[in-house]
């Protein structure tokens, strides 16, 4: 993992672009239109320094090639964070986004201080809840229509860990 640097908006807008991609997150919107990558890789850097968000690139080690992003967008009142990301379609299922994210949960609980670390997916993509159960997350439960993606109420599975169930 590393920081996003403008070169890569690219290659993000072209990942985040896959509608099968964005259909899993309810933040990255589609169509993908050029300039957003680079207005979204933008404000990481003012995100982080008020403490609000960390975001890195998730990159293969051997290649350096960019496949996907993570990230915590912080409560540091409340020292807890959600976890958030996505790959690229091609780089599913290859174990990136539960190495990626333990990476984050560590860096959470041992950098930032968080006492609590949450994430949620939609019910149609059972595969994101297997990544988060794998790094240790419990299952809280189920919040039916929740949210509106594209026209259409959707139910999330919520997940959440605690500092001293992380230790």
């Amino acid at each position: 993992m590393r920081p996003f640097r403008l070169s890569d908006a690219p290659v993000v807008r072209k990942l985040a672009g896959v509608k099968r991609v964005a259909s899993t997150t309810l933040r990255i919107p589609h169509p993908y239109e050029k300039g957003m990558a680079e207005k979204w890789i933008r404000t990481h850097k003012r995100s982080f320094d008020q403490r609000k968000a960390v975001v890195y690139a998730i990159v293969r080690r051997k290649t350096g090639k960019l496949i996907g992003a993570i990230g915590l967008q912080l409560s540091m009142e409340n020292e807890k964070a959600e976890l958030g990301y996505w790959i690229g379609s091609r780089h599913w299922n290859r174990g990136y986004a539960t190495e990626a994210a333990e990476v984050m949960l560590m860096y959470g609980f041992t950098e930032l201080g968080l006492n609590r670390i949450h994430a949620h997916h939609f019910t149609r993509n059972p595969a994101s809840g297997k990544v988060l159960e794998k790094i240790g997350m419990r299952r809280e439960g189920v919040l039916r229509q929740h949210v509106k993606r594209w026209g259409c109420f959707a139910d999330i599975i919520v997940y959440g860990i605690l500092r001293e169930d992380y230790q």
